[in-house]
């Protein structure tokens, strides 16, 4: 086979995603492993990432490019979790140096510097995101979980998917039970912990809905009271500078005490959205439009004569 021209190169290469391709694509795009290795010389054009995966550069590798370049080593079969699977869920949170992958108990593969491979009977199925399989929010919480130590980062890597509404308290520990039992001890201790928090997923699922409307942030879990300091009704999220108010999971009652009565945020001239836990799991698009045009329709009148306690952010409890 003839050696393709350097010009030609760029249409060969139309499979690599990311930038990131597989020495088996090469070939079958006609490049010749000679050709391929003389690319991936200290001065050559191109990078190997992994043995069989090639990166079409000589920048360093993003995040995204070594996460493509672990699943195209390892292949079907392989699933990405810990850190890297909550942010593609859309939890906020550091990742660690390496990334971590679940693969079939079977396998023998030696991993890589940058990779940390777990072998399991239990592969769950994937959810994808841009093409890479990533495994649930509560699989990839205790995942992690499993793997940390001390007390306080694990607390806190418990409480992140409840923070931002990937899970429940219930779904980690049915999670936790169709594993293995050893040293889940102290996973078990956060997690009795974390479910006097439960409505921690509720704000989570509200949270994660307003970071895709074109709307300001509010302030979480505030009590509205009048201008005397009365109290008048409580409102999950509160955009203060016109005076609206959202009431999410409004089938739910307060631990702490009953629900006040939203009529009489109403009656005090406030603009009050309201909907349910399942109208937030199921549909966060009509919520968004009524937030929308509450908002829009609060910041044309003028704002009522009331005052808000608890004005700091609303905090997740790990």
């Amino acid at each position: 086979m003839a050696h393709p021209k350097l010009a030609d190169i760029s249409a060969l290469t139309g499979a690599a995603v990311d930038g990131v391709i597989t020495t088996a694509q090469l070939r079958e795009a006609g490049l010749s492993p000679g050709s391929i290795a003389a690319r991936c010389r200290p001065d050559g054009p191109w990078q190997r990432l992994m043995p069989g995966v090639i990166m079409l550069g000589t920048s360093a590798p993003t995040r995204l490019q070594r996460l493509r370049a672990a699943v195209a080593w390892l292949g079907p079969g392989s699933v990405i979790t810990g850190a890297d699977a909550l942010r593609a869920h859309g939890a906020e949170l550091a990742v660690p140096p390496s990334v971590h992958l679940l693969m079939e108990a079977n396998r023998r593969v030696m991993p890589d510097e940058f990779m940390v491979l777990q072998r399991t009977s239990r592969l769950p199925a994937p959810l994808y995101r841009s093409g890479l399989p990533y495994a649930p929010p509560a699989r990839a919480a205790l995942d992690s979980a499993r793997r940390e130590s001390d007390p306080e980062r694990l607390h806190r890597l418990l409480g992140i998917p409840l923070y931002w509404g990937l899970c429940t308290v219930a779904q980690l520990r049915t999670e936790l039970d169709a594993g293995n039992q050893r040293g889940t001890s102290a996973v078990r201790d956060v997690l009795r912990h974390l479910e006097f928090g439960s409505d921690t997923y509720v704000f989570g699922m509200a949270r994660r809905l307003l970071r895709q409307a074109p709307l300001p942030p509010p302030s979480w879990g505030v009590t509205i009271c009048d201008l005397r300091g009365r109290p008048i009704g409580l409102a999950d999220a509160w955009w203060d500078e016109i005076g609206l108010a959202w009431q999410f999971g409004a089938e739910r009652e307060d631990r702490a005490k009953p629900r006040m009565n939203h009529l009489a945020l109403t009656a005090a001239g406030v603009d009050v959205v309201r909907c349910t836990t399942d109208q937030l799991r199921s549909e966060p698009g009509l919520v968004t439009r009524e937030l929308v045009a509450a908002f829009s329709d609060a910041a044309r009148r003028r704002r009522p004569k009331v005052q808000a306690l608890g004005l700091e952010a609303f905090e997740a409890a790990a």
